[in-house]
């Protein structure tokens, strides 16, 4: 029997891709390895859909037509690329031909969809490829039109080849130069199949080709799910390449990205030009036609989340999402889904990557339009229409003061949105859609829709303000909710809380939020990114602090315990220490790392840190003649440090002319190695050479999964990343890694009725009336694109009786009240985007809250701490106290926490005599005995209790008179065991003060001891 051979794998394929999948069984044969071209599909295709044009070209070659039209093809391929000439067609002696026809985008156009029907898909089993080496055969082809698109190598396991063996094949077996696998020029993507699992690459290049897995996932891992009855991988065939499927993707996602980087070199700059060609991985595939879906069935109105994991190309996805939104229509194919697409986003690099890869699919200007003007340009591109617009979110509230000022110069626009629908899809969820300018946004796209709302139901129970401050209150409460014309999709890797409720469109397959996954532990798992946690170092650093001044203030203990803390991290003697290990590790570690191409980035607590840092470094490199570990510094403003006064700084000067512009490039070459930062490159930066982070600086939830994933980014020849970290503990990044590594637990729903419940509570405070909260609307909602000085004047004047009714509470009522309010204001900003209350006592309250928060009294906290002069540092080192992996695949992740009717009340400051906390402090960081120590104390202890005179002395004296027996028998004690411990017994005899500390525990300890054996 051989039912479990390869052969019948095959068999299968074959199978199902000619009963199902719209193929046409082709001949090996007729392959013709010098062209790699099936030569008689190409002329039946020309003469099927161009005969014309054939005609002439046999008119003028006569029998030699069919070799002049392939010469002219086969030239054309190898010039423009095969996904150029499907798209575009290519010259023959004057004439253009098509190679392709792609499926329209409406069913309007018979003409186009009678020639798309004309597209004939091969399918090829053991094609002879090469007139070398005549005896190798592919294991399958796919064609189309003549064209070799796709080739297989396929392998079972069950006969011990797996899907290894195949990419090996692929590697040492197949010449990248034998026509067929040059690349860009035939076939355009290359699959590694067995039953289990997929992988592919569009570009051949011998032992180096890299491989990215193409496999659906499996419970949030790598692999594939079983199927009834079914191959795990069968998807790749009835669905991905199926004769519909794989059209789309030739059409509308295959595209070359073209990347330019520039290299000094002896005789200049030279630029170094590198093309891939972009096949979509399965989970970007699987996102962009589920959202499409969706889209065309259910319309607009609706809001999508799809959690990616940092570094699975986000940026892609949007772009192919962007582009299919911009051209859908409904499922009669006669109107537009969506009017425009708007893509928000804070990132350069997509702006141009979205124009780039557009244009390949659209071949004319005008589908994108980047805002990088002004709101006026967001406006006219609004109004006109555009496609695509790429803009960030900043500009919205802008958009009426805009109308205004061009109508005043006579330059009428008019942003019309009746009818009409909007496709908002936002990079980074959480940072895009947070507070009013989010608000504005709905509300400038639903323009028309919430004008025609403002019904007379709504009006009628708001008989103490004017019309028009009716009709403008109405507006901005029906702006927070989903509005019907608009779709949000948004895209991010570490979901909020907020983000979660907001945008809760369920997948239609598991009916639960997010829309969409791909997860930080799959992506892992199929090496798309690289763990960031494999190899995590912590340091530690152990001070000690001497107060200076002879008096002993009190001072607020968690104030002046930063205080403290800053002293020590800003010391130049930490600083230089921390460089002297960056410097060193990145010389020995990760210099050679990359093939000598790796880089590190320093990430400092604040702005004067990167100042310091940057000195440090440059001062230390100098000293020891590096000139292997230039640095650059990324900080925002000037800054002025205390300890130079005259001096100040910025990001240019400090690096040597560089634009803020240029920086990223300028670190992509070879001259600089280091990228010191301060609050900036922590998101979206995308360098993949980065290996190693040392890290200075308290991180918490979102912002350490974005910062350390900087490093997550796969290149030729990075293998593993490096953290190096002196402020954080293990514990505290898994914590907040973990809720991010799958699945984000959604936390519990927050209760719509606290509203109700704040808006009593801060009612009774009779902070004000409804007089004075429907006087401050009717001046605040009169519709003026600004405020007039007498509208300025009025809002004050009915606020600032309120804010002196808040002063005669006392300081635990004004604590209250304010929590409150501030609770409120935050409640009602998020529960308004998802509940639709439609009650403009909320809407009121909220608007007046905002304002009267910002003229209450401000909390009186002191200020910063500062020391002065007060204390010094004694000693000081850094020690290492963790390395290896931080393990993510432990333990169960937190849910994410919601807003509560929990105000944010200042915690009583608790004071305390400087030297206590001095001591606490040096308690902590100042001594960290090794289990070794502890022996080498607990035997001496031992040895003290069973000695008869000090068991004599301790029953009949206090332990101060005792002490005068223990102090003279110690050092002998001590003595007796140093070959136990020579490293402590040098210290105890060299130092003083350790030998007064240890003598101070070990006598309390063995009093103690013999006290409680005489009891």
């Amino acid at each position: 029997m051989s039912k479990h051979k390869e052969i019948r794998f095959e068999e299968a394929i074959e199978e199902s891709l000619l009963a199902d999948g719209g193929y046409f069984k082709g001949d090996s044969d007729s392959f013709d390895p010098l062209f790699a071209l099936y030569p008689r599909d190409v002329i039946s295709f020309v003469e099927a859909t161009q005969d014309k044009k054939w005609q002439a070209i046999k008119a003028l070659h006569g029998p030699k037509a069919e070799d002049a039209l392939l010469s002219a093809l086969s030239r054309e391929l190898g010039s423009k690329g095969a996904l150029t000439v499907l798209r575009k067609g290519f010259k023959c002696y004057g004439k253009t031909f098509d190679l392709a026809y792609f499926a329209p985008n409406t069913g309007m156009n018979p003409e186009a969809k009678a020639l798309y029907d004309k597209n004939e898909l091969k399918v090829t089993r053991q094609v002879h490829f090469s007139e070398k080496t005549p005896n190798q055969t592919l294991d399958m082809v796919l064609s189309l039109n003549g064209l070799p698109v796709v080739t297989l190598e396929i392998k079972n396991a069950m006969t011990g080849q797996t899907v290894d063996h195949a990419i090996k094949q692929y590697k040492f077996d197949r010449d990248p130069n034998e026509q067929i696998f040059k690349f860009k020029e035939r076939a355009l993507v290359h699959f590694a199949v067995d039953t289990d699992q997929a992988f592919m690459t569009t570009r051949l290049s011998g032992g180096k080709t890299f491989f990215l897995p193409f496999n659906k996932g499996y419970e949030n891992r790598a692999g594939n799910p079983p199927q009834d009855g079914d191959y795990r991988t069968s998807y790749l065939w009835k669905d991905i390449l199926a004769r519909d499927s794989l059209m789309d993707i030739l059409a509308r996602f295959l595209h070359l990205q073209v990347q330019e980087r520039r290299v000094v070199t002896k005789k200049g700059i030279k630029v170094e030009k590198r093309e891939t060609m972009i096949f979509p991985r399965f989970h970007q595939l699987d996102v962009v036609r589920e959202l499409v879906s969706h889209s065309k069935a259910k319309g607009s109105g609706h809001n999508y989340l799809v959690q990616h994991s940092a570094g699975s190309g986000k940026s892609n996805s949007i772009a192919w999402l962007a582009h299919r939104l911009s051209s859908l229509h409904d499922g009669a194919g006669q109107a537009k889904v969506f009017n425009s697409v708007i893509v928000v986003t804070d990132r350069r690099v997509l702006d141009q990557q979205l124009q780039d890869t557009i244009y390949q699919f659209e071949h004319k200007q005008g589908v994108v339009q980047k805002i990088d003007k002004d709101t006026r340009q967001l406006t006219k591109a609004l109004s006109s229409g555009v496609p695509i617009i790429i803009t960030t979110i900043q500009k919205f509230p802008f958009i009426a003061q805009a109308l205004d000022t061009m109508s005043q110069k006579g330059e009428t626009i008019d942003i019309d949105t009746s009818n009409k629908r909007f496709a908002v899809i936002v990079d980074e969820a959480h940072s895009s859609q947070s507070g009013e300018t989010a608000m504005e946004l709905r509300k400038v796209l639903n323009r028309s829709g919430i004008e025609n709302a403002i019904a007379s139901e709504f009006l009628d129970e708001e008989e103490n303000l004017s019309e028009e401050a009716k009709k403008e209150l109405i507006a901005e409460m029906m702006k927070r909710p989903r509005q019907p014309n608009l779709s949000f999709f948004a895209f991010t890797a570490t979901p909020k809380f907020k983000t979660q409720v907001i945008f809760n469109e369920p997948n239609p397959r598991t009916n639960t939020a997010p829309f969409h996954t791909y997860s930080m532990r799959q992506a892992i798992e199929e090496k798309f990114i690289l763990d960031v946690l494999a190899n995590y170092t912590t340091y530690k650093r152990f001070f000690g602090l001497v107060q200076q001044m002879e008096d002993d203030p009190e001072v607020p203990k968690s104030k002046a315990a930063k205080a403290l803390s800053r002293f020590v991290s800003m010391h130049s003697y930490d600083i230089s220490q921390k460089v002297e290990i960056i410097v060193e590790h990145f010389r020995s570690s990760t210099k050679h790392k990359i093939g000598g191409k790796a880089k590190a980035m320093v990430v400092t607590g604040s702005r004067i840190h990167a100042v310091r840092y940057k000195l440090a470094f440059d001062k230390y490199i100098q000293e020891k003649g590096y000139d292997d570990v230039r640095s650059l510094v990324a900080f925002s403003g000037d800054v002025s440090d205390p300890e130079l006064p005259g001096h100040t700084f910025t990001e240019v000067g400090m690096n040597s002319g560089i634009k803020e512009r240029e920086l990223p490039e300028k670190f992509a070459t070879d001259e600089f190695k280091v990228l010191l930062v301060a609050e900036k490159y922590q998101t979206g930066f995308d360098e993949p050479l980065l290996h190693t982070m040392y890290v200075d600086k308290r991180l918490a939830g979102v912002q350490t999964v974005q910062t350390l994933s900087r490093l997550n980014r796969m290149t030729s020849g990075k293998e593993d990343t490096f953290v190096l970290d002196f402020v954080n503990e293990p514990e505290e990044i898994y914590k907040a890694f973990k809720p991010y590594y799958e699945v984000t637990p959604p936390g519990e729903a927050t209760d719509p009725h606290q509203l109700y419940d704040l808006q009593h509570k801060i009612e009774e405070w009779r902070l004000f009336d409804q007089s004075e909260l429907n006087a401050f609307c009717n001046v605040w909602f009169q519709k003026h694109v600004e405020t007039a000085s007498a509208d300025h004047m009025k809002l004050n004047a009915i606020i600032d009786p309120c804010v002196e009714r808040f002063k005669k509470l006392d300081d635990e009522q004004q604590e209250n009240c304010k929590s409150q309010l501030e609770s409120f204001r935050r409640l009602y900003a998020f529960l308004a985007q998802v509940i639709p209350y439609q009650d403009t006592s909320l809407e009121k309250l909220y608007v007046f809250a905002r304002f009267l928060l910002k003229k209450l009294p401000r909390r009186d906290d002191g200020g910063v701490f500062e020391l002065d002069e007060e204390v010094t540092l004694q000693y000081y080192r850094l020690q290492k106290m963790s390395e290896g992996a931080i393990d993510l695949s432990e333990g169960e992740a937190e849910p994410l926490k919601g807003p509560t009717e929990v105000g944010s009340r200042k915690a009583e400051e608790e004071l305390v005599p400087l030297s206590t906390l001095i001591e606490r402090l040096n308690d902590r960081f100042g001594t960290d005995f090794t289990e070794a120590d502890r022996l080498f104390f607990e035997q001496v202890a031992e040895a003290a209790t069973q000695d008869a005179t000090l068991k004599a002395a301790a029953e009949v004296n206090t332990i101060e008179n005792f002490a005068l027996v223990f102090d003279k028998m110690l050092e002998g004690l001590f003595i007796e065991r140093m070959d136990g411990n020579e490293a402590i017994f040098a210290k105890l005899i060299a130092d003083k003060d350790f030998r007064r500390i240890a003598n101070e525990h070990l006598l309390k300890d063995v009093y103690e001891r013999l006290s409680k054996a005489r009891v």
